[in-house]
């Protein structure tokens, strides 16, 4: 089953593709087994700065090693945030890295360009959509500020963001950019972040976070039901998710609750990958089965 057809299909069923993050290497094995023996459904995928400030390499290398352990039916190759301006501010070519991925067999992408006024945000999304629709792949897009990484901060705390909704996705611009940007699923904002990158932070916990339910029920009915993904999905309270899921949410993000794990196994036991891929394991089948409820996937959407 296509990308596309297969977040429909989630939607529809009210169930949703998880897609793990892959920031380093030897994490993909272990994520795609989990999957397969959950009998669920989920993306592997990798986003621009996790090739830049992590160890993914490229997304060739991680398309390379996604097709040794793919599982047919069961995995998806994804390439996650591609910004038009990243999180340092710096105008990225972001058509080019798209095609390398589609070249390299990726089945969906995702262009980024939620820091751009949405005029052009919807123009770049326009062109990412018609590039990779004719590879046959789906395309994502963002709208709205889902903050947490560098460069992205709005000025206020967590309460003060919820509580004005600085930020989150616009009703309005969502149904504006659902008729003309030509995506297949949109990445809003509703009270989610993004896990920290930074050195100094990226090993703390991170804190729980909500979502604004109602909220996300208006886009879903201002983009005309078109599936929504939610990016930062580690760190939400799981009913809150569960809520989402039930309004719109077909697609969620999941990067910090499995990196923890590997790079806490190697501080423990430095050097010992096998090790760590045990523990990305362990994490990626609870997400599957305990939290967002997605074992047996396989056999109620193929």
């Amino acid at each position: 089953m296509k990308s596309a057809n297969l977040v429909q299909a989630a939607l529809n069923a009210r169930t949703i593709i998880p897609a793990f993050n892959i920031p380093y290497l030897p994490m993909v094995e272990p994520v795609a087994q989990a999957i397969y023996d959950e009998d669920s459904i989920a993306m592997v995928q990798v986003a621009r700065l996790e090739w830049e400030k992590f160890e993914s390499q490229s997304p060739e290398a991680v398309a390379k090693e996604y097709f040794k352990h793919c599982k047919e039916g069961y995995t998806l190759l994804h390439l996650d945030h591609v910004p038009a301006i990243d999180e340092d501010q710096k105008s990225v070519d972001y058509i080019a890295i798209l095609k390398r991925a589609l070249d390299a067999g990726y089945q969906s992408v995702m262009v980024d360009g939620s820091r751009l006024p949405l005029d052009e945000n919807i123009e770049i999304t326009a062109k990412a959509a018609e590039l990779a629709h004719s590879f046959g792949a789906a395309v994502e897009a963002e709208l709205g500020a889902v903050s947490g990484h560098e460069g992205d901060g709005i000025g206020l705390s967590y309460e003060e963001l919820f509580t004005t909704k600085k930020g989150f996705t616009v009703p309005e611009e969502a149904e504006r950019f659902a008729k003309e940007s030509g995506c297949d699923w949109l990445s809003v904002a509703a009270g989610s972040f993004h896990g920290a990158i930074a050195a100094s932070t990226k090993h703390l916990k991170k804190p729980e976070a909500r979502l604004d339910i109602e909220h996300i029920a208006t886009l879903f009915k201002a983009t005309g039901n078109l599936p929504l993904v939610l990016h930062g999905g580690s760190g939400i309270n799981q009913d809150y998710i569960l809520k989402a899921i039930a309004n719109g949410i077909a697609k969620i993000n999941v990067a910090t609750e499995i990196r923890q794990p590997y790079e806490f196994a190697l501080e423990e036991k430095p050097g010992d990958i096998a090790y760590a891929q045990q523990k990305v394991y362990d994490r990626t089948r609870w997400v599957l089965r305990d939290f967002l409820h997605t074992t047996g996937n396989h056999s109620k959407l193929k």
